[in-house]
């Protein structure tokens, strides 16, 4: 079976998990203040174009999720987010178990429209009952959204104006990012996503790391006592050197980049496979996500060679089919599985 159902099923990428060993012998400070975990640091503020970022490393996109908009938000304050967005539909409402309720806008293909965003906000200020509904504090949005589509420069730098207006931050969630940054077509570059995003964070765990996500603020926008937050919150590491070590792999010889790269033209490789074999595109993606319309014969033909996702209940004879490469896909498997389907 050729396995392109997740892009996490395949443990670490091979530099990493030497990186791993390599270093698994060396003694080391524990919660983060060991010495791979500064270099890992230290090239992110590089690669970010922002030397005082403030950079801290997580262990999972949840966790990730839900601190920074806990530790963000006022208690009276809710996040702005798509309704298909990772935190409103895949998170088992970890967000409001903070107490923070998930302020949701209409998508298109996983991404929120700016006049959307803005609408939310005006018609809550215009309210005469503002006082007794939830405010809206932060704007989330994930690069690449769910449906693996990117914004443009243009929406997301409307995003920041209305952010701006109504002074709400503005969190970006790159649990794939590297798969934005190794697109063919037009995406914003870090140093670019620094600069809009208040903050954002750079996903470790669906790009070769076993585990963790390197979180960077905007100088001076970090909260108060974060580490200790994080902490609260049952998310930090006494062996934060495992997070240290990766990251540090990840950002040397642009390995980060070049993963995303060869994924995203290996997912569509497996576009113009699929097509050739009659299964019809449900969204135009140009990262490693990407998702098919398909009959009950040609879904169980696929099923019988490739494990993938069902991406929602099966209606009237149709089924929405996820697809996803990784580090680990390969061209032999793009090509076994045009043989397999032929």
């Amino acid at each position: 079976m050729l396995t392109l159902h997740n892009d996490y099923h395949a443990g670490a990428h091979p530099d990493v998990l030497n990186a791993l060993v390599k270093t698994n012998g060396i003694p080391q400070n524990g919660y983060g203040d060991d010495e791979y975990t500064v270099q890992a640091r230290t090239k992110i503020c590089g690669a970010v174009s922002q030397p005082d970022a403030d950079v801290y490393f997580l262990v999972g996109g949840t966790q990730t999720n839900q601190i920074i908009i806990d530790t963000m938000l006022n208690a009276w304050e809710g996040v702005v987010s798509a309704d298909t967005g990772h935190i409103n539909m895949h998170e088992a409402g970890a967000i409001e178990f903070t107490g923070h309720k998930v302020l949701t806008v209409l998508s298109r293909d996983g991404l929120m429209n700016p006049a959307d965003i803005k609408k939310l906000a005006e018609d809550h200020y215009n309210d005469p009952s503002e006082t007794h509904m939830v405010y809206p504090g932060m704007v989330y949005l994930s690069y690449p959204s769910e449906f693996g589509t990117l914004y443009s420069r243009e929406d997301l730098l409307e995003i920041r104006a209305i952010c701006d207006e109504f002074e709400m931050p503005l969190f970006i969630d790159g649990a794939r990012l590297g798969y934005a940054l190794g697109s063919h077509t037009e995406h914003v570059s870090l140093p670019e996503l620094a600069e809009i995003a208040d903050v954002f964070y750079i996903g470790g765990t669906k790009l070769g790391a076993l585990v963790g996500e390197a979180v960077v603020f905007k100088p001076g926008k970090a909260p108060s006592h974060f580490v200790t937050q994080i902490k609260q919150h049952g998310a930090l590491l006494a062996q934060g050197r495992v997070l240290g070590v990766q990251f540090d792999a990840l950002f040397t010889d642009d390995l980060y980049v070049r993963i995303g790269r060869e994924s995203d033209r290996l997912a569509q490789r497996i576009v113009a496979v699929m097509e050739s074999h009659g299964y019809e595109r449900y969204v135009e993606s140009p990262t490693n996500q990407q998702f098919f319309r398909m009959n009950e014969e040609q879904y169980k033909k696929l099923t019988s060679v490739a494990t993938v996702t069902l991406w929602e209940p099966p209606h009237n004879g149709q089924y929405i089919v996820r697809i996803v490469t990784s580090w680990d896909t390969t061209d032999e498997m793009v090509d076994e599985l045009d043989k397999a389907l032929d």
